[in-house]
């Protein structure tokens, strides 16, 4: 049994985590897989009923849970209050060791004219963005005055080196290529960046490697995005370019990420926000919660399942069931009812398939 911790958190995130939810426990029971699932507080929703983004129940929840799945977080109406939304979501990074976020962002094929590249350009794009998510100016001191402020960018070796493995790891599965970011020409932590990577590299003879200055990365993914592979990039730099990335497939909401540690549960989330002003509208796209939640079931060891979600994902696009930010007028109920709907026919051959395999092992034994 796998203990699923749904964060629905604010805006649009309780509508799109709940597609997401659907569909997974449609797969679960279909398969037996024995995910239970239980809500708690987070962010915003979680200022207004406990005081704080991330209560200590929340925290002890996620601490025990077989994966987390977030909605979103934030909204003007916390703008002022003592504690952000979003300081929750370092908190609860930092709190589970979650120090690598995993960002993929496709061009999918037949959707090419969404992209607001030509599709010359954006055609074949297929990106991971390995960002560290625990280190840097986000978690560094801070200090705000009326005349001067600062920001202190820390980064030991250890945290290059460990996200530097998972970067080369996931290459292995892709195009063995990894593009290391940094801005090593005028940073002191961006130097060390680059020599520890480098020294990294060496353990992975299969992998190609090239480094390449942030500013010039940024240019780089609007006017030749077909050259990346994997993206190793530090806090910062990985929040900025994989926002960038994240419309050349013609929409933010299309995409999920992970974000993973050591040990411990993974967290899964789509990289839009919490766009209060759709909000209970229903319009919102469900499709980046719902590769968050494929992401989840291969993080969880069923890939075979992840990709028929995928699949489901992408053949409702192409079959032209659309959400306003992709030009369309579906409604994000809509979408899911109909990624579930193909879920269950794949699912259902996907029995008969077995059953085929089994009658035909036993004509033959």
């Amino acid at each position: 049994m796998t203990r699923i911790v749904v964060l629905p958190g604010d805006g649009i995130g309780p509508e799109v985590t709940r597609e997401a939810v659907q569909c997974l426990e449609l797969i679960s029971s279909h398969c037996d897989l024995g995910f239970t699932f239980e809500e708690h507080d987070f962010g915003g929703a979680a200022i207004d009923g406990q005081g704080t983004p991330l209560p200590d129940s929340t925290l002890a929840a996620c601490r025990d849970a077989g994966a987390i799945l977030l909605g979103a977080v934030g909204g003007p109406q916390w703008d002022k209050s003592s504690e952000r939304p979003e300081a929750g979501l370092l908190k609860l990074r930092s709190a589970l060791g979650l120090f690598a976020n995993l960002r993929p962002a496709r061009v999918i094929p037949g959707l090419e004219s969404f992209s607001p590249l030509r599709a010359d350009v954006a055609e074949g794009s297929d990106v991971l963005v390995v960002r560290e998510l625990t280190g840097g100016l986000y978690f560094g001191e801070k200090r705000l005055g009326a005349d001067e402020a600062s920001d202190l960018c820390v980064y030991s070796r250890a945290e290059v080196e460990r996200i530097a493995h998972v970067a080369f790891s996931a290459a292995r599965h892709r195009q063995k290529r990894v593009t290391s970011v940094d801005k090593a020409n005028v940073l002191a932590t961006s130097k060390l960046w680059r020599t520890v990577v480098v020294e990294v590299a060496a353990e992975y003879p299969d992998i190609t490697l090239d480094h390449m200055y942030v500013d010039a990365a940024a240019m780089a993914l609007v006017t030749t995005p077909r050259r990346f592979d994997v993206i190793l990039t530090e806090n910062l730099f990985g929040d900025i370019l994989s926002d960038e990335l994240s419309v050349i497939g013609g929409s933010i909401g299309l995409l999920g990420s992970a974000s993973i540690g050591a040990e411990g549960p993974g967290m899964f989330e789509p990289i839009h926000g919490s766009a209060p002003d759709i909000a209970g509208l229903d319009i919102a796209n469900p499709a980046g919660a719902l590769t968050s939640a494929a992401m989840m079931l291969e993080h969880l060891g069923h890939s075979d399942l992840a990709g028929m979600l995928h699949h489901a994902i992408r053949l409702v696009l192409l079959d032209g069931c659309r959400t306003a930010d992709l030009q369309g007028n579906a409604r994000c109920s809509e979408f899911g009812t109909r990624v579930r709907s193909i879920l269950k026919d794949r699912l259902a051959r996907h029995d008969a398939h077995l059953e085929l395999m089994a009658m035909n092992r036993g004509c033959c034994g």
